[in-house]
């Protein structure tokens, strides 16, 4: 019976270990959807060690919607909005469960934290709700900056390292401390300029408001400004005496996205890229002497295009200023390895990953 039954019986066992091996693969795959301050960003990876960091992006997609002007308008998020951003989020759910065949416990959705200051988020989360069975966690200001550094730093280098990101409003990031009974502890840090209001403080001491576009007169000013700048860069360093321990740096954030694409022409693959400040220095060179030489570098690079479609020169400066004077003023800046957190797009969800691994310690 068994030896005339043969080849069904192997097809049998065949087919149910390739749906197993099949099955046991797709726990591995994670997708996120974020509702951001001005896009819908959806993200799918494949993570093969969690507290190494590493992981492979299989997917990236974004549709750009200016979430955050229309709630600064009136207090409240859009009746378009709320209707655009079910029909998205449903749209890529359905794509996801399709393409990836994921656990669905995989699949997470957030909103950025500006959406807690809209006065009826609740409509779009009950929308979310209803329409795809899943629950719109809306991200806290004050849980901002530990997602960010539990994603952005590898696990395995939570103990050694610390994060910076400059943002348009302020640099924000932190460092985590273990403690004893192998709890830990955030320690958050902020500085109250980003690229955005430093531009806007330097501009501010221009006197001759005719002038203030003008690029020669806004490099003198934000030189004068540096002073400031180095002051208050000085006071967070010197308020976090354990900063001095932490032998490995990582930054993120448009300051330093624009820097490495600029200064190193390349397409670089890996999530994590090491830098020097001798390159940021050479870099400023270029960027307040020689501009044409990245505006040339856009004619053909497609990043780099981009680049200068995010930021004119002004910003730049500024950005690459704040960037210059962090590492500058780091205690024992020379002994610590410094890396720029590329995919900055998948920190929120390599956090949450995290969370829920029993390979990383999230015991805080």
């Amino acid at each position: 019976m068994l030896k005339k039954n043969k080849p069904q019986v192997l097809f049998f066992i065949l087919f149910n270990l390739i749906f197993t091996l099949n099955s046991f693969a797709q726990k591995s795959i994670y997708a996120g959807i974020e509702i951001g301050r001005r896009a819908i960003k959806v993200s799918v990876i494949d993570v093969s060690n969690i507290r190494k960091a590493d992981y492979k992006i299989l997917s990236f997609w974004t549709e750009r919607i200016p979430f955050a002007d229309h709630i600064g308008a009136n207090g409240q998020l859009t009746p378009e909005d709320i209707n655009k951003t079910g029909i998205i989020v449903v749209d890529q759910l359905k794509k996801i469960r399709t393409d990836y065949k994921m656990l669905d416990e995989n699949i997470f959705i957030v909103a950025a934290p500006v959406f807690a200051s809209a006065t009826n988020v609740n409509v779009l989360k009950n929308k979310i709700a209803t329409l795809t069975n899943k629950e719109l966690d809306v991200l806290e200001v004050n849980e901002e900056a530990k997602t960010l550094v539990k994603g952005a730093i590898p696990p395995v280098d939570y103990a050694t390292a610390f994060l910076l990101d400059i943002g348009a409003q302020t640099t924000k990031g932190g460092y985590i401390d273990e403690l004893k009974d192998n709890k830990l502890e955030f320690i958050p840090l902020e500085l109250d300029f980003g690229t955005m209001t430093l531009t806007d403080a330097v501009e501010k001491t221009v006197v001759n408001k005719s002038q203030v576009n003008d690029m020669s007169t806004y490099q003198e000013k934000s030189f004068d400004f540096n002073p400031i700048l180095r002051k208050k860069t000085k006071q967070l360093f010197d308020s976090n005496p354990p900063l001095e321990k932490k032998d490995k740096l990582y930054l993120s954030g448009g300051a330093v996205w624009a820097f490495s694409t600029l200064y190193y022409d390349e397409n670089v693959k890996d999530h994590y890229i090491a830098l020097t400040l001798q390159d940021v220095i050479d870099y400023d060179a270029i960027l307040k002497n020689n501009f044409g030489k990245f505006t040339n570098l856009a004619k053909t690079n497609k990043e780099a295009a981009r680049v200068l479609n995010t930021y004119d020169q002004k910003y730049l400066i500024s950005a690459n200023n704040i960037l210059v004077t962090c590492l500058e003023s780091i205690p024992n800046s020379g002994t610590k390895k410094i890396y720029f957190v590329k995919d900055g797009q998948v920190t929120w969800l390599i956090s949450y990953i995290a969370d829920r691994s029993k390979k990383v310690n999230t015991n805080f």
